[in-house]
């Protein structure tokens, strides 16, 4: 079973998908606080309520988490390629609900950065409350997988040694399009690659991950408690536009795909604030 937070009519709700609709979750308006896997499971399908995909705009998988936790230079090829030694400890940066988008929302280029760059990444989603989660039952505390573009004012990341003014942008981050269970997928060697204008520019496995997803859940519930509707951003495979000769950088136009195995494929239009508006 696959599931989105969707809007038709005006109206939020949860949705199943089934083939190419949104079957509508009795009670539920979106996936986030409160929402656990024994709920999902047990939400009446209303069937005769059922819509197109297209017929729906899909919101962020989760719109408004409560933390979203991302991480840096989790995969050995993008630490290579930033020319950085390779971590011990997982490092870790914030975003918040307001810099999501929708898996298929255009990214608004903002007028301040001429550095906007693309960082495809899985999503992990919590659905377990939990404090110093041992990482052997880490995997209990998630609810399910999506996928994102940590899109990055590189311009702005770089001011200082802190990333946050680069990474939490307001609408800047798709999450999306559903969230999948984990035990309806095998991450272990799924593949997730960036394609951009319809070339590839990063294509790496899960399997390569430097800081697996239950280490990343002990890691970050030492220090806080997760709760259902947290979002780990699990970090990006080498072949950023920043550490491209020559550079690439998103631009009026362009389209840009993230795609995992087994849990979907984000697909978002690059647009100016000006053609946007």
């Amino acid at each position: 079973m696959t599931y989105a937070t969707y809007e038709h009519d005006g109206r939020r709700h949860v949705g199943e998908l089934r083939g190419s609709s949104l079957v509508p979750l009795a009670g539920m308006t979106e996936l986030g606080a409160g929402t656990t896997p024994e709920l999902l499971r047990a939400a009446v399908r209303d069937t005769t309520a059922a819509v197109s995909v297209t017929e729906a705009r899909i919101l962020p998988v989760v719109p408004r988490p409560g933390k979203v936790f991302c991480v840096g230079l989790n995969y050995r090829e993008h630490v290579t390629e930033s020319r950085r030694e390779l971590p011990t400890y997982p490092v870790l940066f914030p975003k918040f609900a307001d810099s999501l988008l929708g898996g298929f929302d255009d990214i608004v280029l903002p007028p301040e950065s001429a550095q906007v760059d693309y960082e495809g990444e899985l999503v992990v989603v919590i659905g377990r409350s939990g404090r110093r989660i041992p990482e052997e039952d880490a995997l209990d505390h998630v609810l399910g997988y999506s996928v994102a573009n940590d899109v990055t004012m590189r311009d702005y990341q770089y001011k200082t040694h802190q990333w946050m003014q680069g990474k939490a942008w307001d609408a800047s981050t798709p999450v999306g399009p559903y969230l999948v269970p984990p035990d309806t997928v095998d991450l272990a060697e799924a593949g997730i690659r960036t394609v951009l204008n319809g070339a590839k520019v990063q294509e790496s496995d899960l399997s390569m991950l430097i800081f697996s997803i239950p280490r990343l859940i002990a890691t970050i519930s030492t220090f806080t408690a997760l709760a259902p509707g947290d979002l780990i951003l699990t970090g990006t495979p080498g072949g950023v536009g920043y550490r491209r000769d020559p550079q690439v950088f998103l631009t009026d136009g362009d389209t840009i795909s993230v795609e995992i195995d087994g849990v979907g494929a984000i697909r978002n239009t690059v647009r100016t604030t000006e053609s946007r508006a």
